[in-house]
């Protein structure tokens, strides 16, 4: 067991971080980083971003601090570190920060630390806003010590609210009800199959969840107002305008079959997909190192999920990927942990990678 490195971890997920709560653990990798001869700086929103080398490439690793909340105790059974954050994603954080301490190289790493991945997404929008220059990015999250993730879907956060007359609850004849016309119209959302969508993939296609359902609450009365929450997620190419649009019809449809009910759609926000190009040096340097330190060719994964891999790449036309020791099932559960030897080994692909990502750069601009 490499004792330095387990012990990392195990320092970092001790350090309790909820969003928002960062602070502590911001501290200690600051410390680490520099010891590690990384020139490091705190920005305005409490990411740690430290910088070593110089020259070109450069490399931009990322991983978030913050986790969930609720604390989970920290603990080694065997070959299994239990904690918040082991997988989600302290263990994918810390490998990177120890995959990437290697001397001599000839090019630039920059490690961004950063806050409120779980919440806001304060972190990577500072990143952005502070126009972080990279040539490569790669992003630590669960994608297990042997895998790649190369694709996010995308995130649409849209609001209906269904508005009706209304009645004395005792008489419920006599009006719709804002709670029942609600759910009826989301299963028109939910059963319909939108242009984009491919037959039998989860990733290239749309797929919504209602996930807040608000109305009623008056003695006596028939609700007359209800708003649901929908949160809508899309493959890549899929414009959200398109969307609403189609959302939109349905609304004006099922307003035309049922007179007395009024519906409102609101968008709330979105978050572009992305999928990474499989053959660019990003991936190809992955690839291999994977293949030399786990003995087989990795699954290239597209994941239903988004995160801040998808605000950056939407803003950044540079080869991105995440990768990171876990399994990502066990994201937010009272169960989580992660495997010490996936971990290791997690470091040991990122020790072959990066000089590989370095060398075929430079062998493209010769």
């Amino acid at each position: 067991m490499n004792a330095y490195e387990v012990k990392f971890l195990i320092d970092m997920l001790r350090l309790y971080s909820p969003s928002g709560g960062e602070s502590a653990v911001a501290k200690y990798l600051r410390e680490t980083l520099s010891r590690s001869n990384f020139d490091v700086r705190i920005d305005d929103t409490g990411n740690v971003i430290g910088t070593c080398g110089s020259g070109s490439p450069t490399l931009l690793l990322c991983g978030h601090m913050d986790t969930v909340p609720g604390q989970l105790e920290v603990r080694l059974d065997g070959d299994l570190l239990y904690g918040r954050g082991a997988v989600d994603a302290k263990g994918p954080l810390a490998s990177m920060i120890m995959g990437s301490n290697i001397p001599d190289l000839n090019g630039k790493i920059v490690v961004a630390c950063l806050v409120d991945e779980e919440g806001n997404g304060k972190g990577v929008k500072q990143l952005i806003k502070d126009n972080v220059q990279a040539d490569y990015a790669i992003f630590g999250e669960p994608s297990g010590a042997c895998n790649i993730t190369i694709g996010y879907k995308g995130s649409l956060h849209v609001y209906v609210e269904c508005i009706t007359p209304t009645a004395h609850s005792s008489a419920p004849w006599l009006s719709s009800n804002a709670i029942e016309k609600t759910y009826e119209f989301w299963d028109n959302i939910k059963g319909y199959n939108f242009d984009c969508d491919i037959a039998e993939s989860r990733f290239y296609s749309v797929t919504s969840c209602l996930t807040a359902l608000k109305g009623g609450g008056t003695p006596g009365l028939i609700p007359s107002r209800c708003e649901a929450e929908i949160d809508i997620r899309t493959p890549p190419q899929t414009a959200p305008e398109k969307i609403i649009k189609t959302i939109t019809e349905l609304a004006q449809d099922y307003e035309r079959r049922n007179p007395d009910v009024k519906i409102k759609i609101r968008d709330a926000g979105y978050i572009p997909a992305f999928e990474a190009d499989p053959r660019s040096i990003l991936v190809r340097a992955l690839r291999y190192s994977i293949r030399k330190v786990c003995g087989r060719t990795p699954i290239l994964l597209k994941k239903t999920g988004t995160g801040d891999m998808n605000e950056l790449g939407s803003k950044l036309n540079i080869p991105m990927v995440a990768y990171g020791p876990g399994d990502s099932h066990l994201d937010h559960t009272p169960n989580e942990h992660i495997s010490i030897s996936e971990y290791l080994t997690s470091i040991r692909v990122y020790r072959e990678a990066i000089p590989m990502i370095f060398k075929l750069h430079r062998n493209v601009g010769d």
